[in-house]
Formats: structure tokens, sequence, C-alpha cells
């Protein structure tokens, strides 16, 4: 029996598993957040803790290390070769080593479609789309913020719900839905309880606030409005572009183009509205049909199933 590690590291919790080589999961193990552009000790930081959570899972499962055949790790911050060579040699110190190294957002895309072609969108705590051409090649677009004008993760969903918010009790704009909702759920009643929740979205629950922010957007821009749906075809056209991004630099030889969507923004929230515009933009432009995808297993399923398509 062989036996094989997949690794998804993201921005917020990195994932672990152990798999046979029919692709039954044999151990699982959930470490902390692995992306080392967060980190003050950056790859050194970041290797540290994924080798540990390498180690714990094959434990776990009851295999040596130097028993596995195969190991592939989707890493949130691996954007660039110098990037991939720093984090292998990281862990080669630390005895992992063999490791297949992508960005995450490619796994994403072995999850949803398995073999073949097909491009991968993530909005969870961070925004990034990948894809896998026909001829294997690989691209990625976005994954660098405001740099590369990311739009549609949560944090930035977040800010948007906050600045509608902002433009409605501090400058006398539109009356928006979200400030009634976030009124009941976190006591936003008037500019002055507005201000004083920059303090807590910025402390220790803030993570809990910034999800109360999300919730609000996505509710009141399925009750049409207007402010929220103004956020919501930025964010469809943003997310169009990228997408279209792909299908012009890349080769898709095929008739329907599966397009993976994936992080909580897509696949926990009620984002449909979002999502069917997106798709409407993206069909118009290229004059190409599309499958919209919402994964439904872990991304970390996409690790084992390229090792075992290679």
């Amino acid at each position: 029996m062989k036996f094989y590690i997949g690794v998804d590291g993201g921005g917020t919790k990195t994932a672990y598993a152990l798999f046979d080589e029919n692709k039954n999961v044999i151990a699982e193990h959930e470490g902390p957040a692995s992306n080392h552009e967060n980190m003050e000790g950056s790859f050194p930081e970041a290797a540290g803790i994924i080798a540990d959570g390498v180690k714990t899972v094959a434990a776990k499962g009851n295999v040596d290390l130097a028993d596995v055949s195969g190991m592939l790790m989707g890493l949130a911050g691996i954007d660039h070769p110098y990037q991939h060579d720093a984090m292998q040699e990281e862990l080669g110190k630390l005895g992992v080593t063999g490791a297949r190294i992508y960005n995450d957002g490619f796994i994403v895309i072995k999850a949803g479609v398995g073999a073949g072609a097909g491009i991968g969108y993530n909005c969870g705590t961070g925004t990034c789309c990948n894809s896998l051409d026909t001829n294997g090649n690989m691209l990625q677009i976005g994954g660098f913020d405001v740099l590369s004008g990311d739009k549609g993760n949560g944090h930035w969903v977040g800010n948007q719900a906050f600045r509608i918010m902002y433009d409605q009790l501090c400058l006398g704009k539109d009356k928006s839905m979200i400030t009634d909702l976030m009124g009941e759920k976190a006591g936003i009643k008037d500019r002055e309880t507005l201000l004083d929740s920059i303090a807590v979205l910025e402390g220790e629950d803030g993570e809990a606030f910034l999800r109360k922010l999300i919730v609000s957007f996505f509710e009141a821009a399925n009750n049409d409005d207007e402010p929220a749906l103004a956020v919501i075809e930025e964010m469809a056209q943003r997310g169009a572009d990228y997408i279209c991004g792909h299908v012009n630099a890349m080769t898709f030889d095929c008739d329907v183009i599966n397009v993976v969507l994936s992080g909580s923004v897509h696949t926990k929230l009620p984002s449909h509205k979002y999502t069917d515009r997106m798709a409407e933009l993206v069909a118009e432009r290229t004059g190409r049909k599309f499958s919209f995808i919402k994964l439904d297993c872990a991304p970390v399923m996409g690790c084992i199933n390229w090792l075992l398509e290679d």
C-alpha cells in the first residue's frame, strides 16, 4: 500500500491529510496558518509550522514519513519561483523533502474537476484566481491585494460594508439595510457607535465583528439594497476580469470551461447574486460556455487527485 500527504496552507489555518493509493483519508490534522507573508519569521517560521503538521498527520496514521510515496502542497503566498525555492529549502532543513509545492489556488481546480483543465477562483481570507489549461500550463492572476486590485474576499467585503455605513451615518448618503442589520447584530446606531466599532474591528474580537459585517452585506444585497448591489456589481466585474484574463491567455480546448468557486464568500454565504452576475459577464465578454462549480469538498482533496493523476 502506498501513502501520500496533501497540505492546504492558508491565511487562517492549514489542513493536512494522509491518503492511501485509493484516495481514502487515513488521517487528518488541522494546524495554524502557514502563509509566510503574514509572519515575522517569514519562510523559516512557516516551514516550521508545515513540517510539524506533516509529521503529525503521518504519526496519526502510523506511517513513517520515509514511507510516504508522494507529497503535494498548495500554499498561500507561494506566487513566484523564488518563494517556491525558499520554502523547499526551509522544509528540507526540517526533514521534509520531495514535496511538490504550488500556490493553494491550483489545488482548488483539481479538487473541483479532478483531471483536466479548469479555472479556480478563490475568495476567502484573500483573493486568487488560477488556471490549468489543456496543455498543462499554469497561470495565477491576483493574490497581491491592492497591488493587483483584488476584490471579493472576506476582508474586502467587510470593508465595503463598513464604508457603506460610514457613507450613510457620517456623510448623509444613501440609506442602507446594512446599517439596520448591524444595529441589530452589533449595536451600530449612529456616527458615534460606528466610529467606536473601529476599535472592535481592530481588536481581538475583530474577526467576529467582520463576520457580522459580511453576513449583513449579503443579506442586504439579497434584499435588493442599492448600496450593496453597487458593490456586488463591482465584485462581479473584477471577478469577470480575472476569469476572462485566463481565458484570453490560456488554451481551453473544450466546449465548456469549468470554473471552480472556492473560499467562504463563494461557498458558505448566500452570494448567488454576485456569482450569477459574474457568470453572465464572463459569458458576454468571451462568447464561451462555462460551468461554475461551487467546491463542495475540502481543497486538500485536490492534492491527492493531482498526485494520482500524474
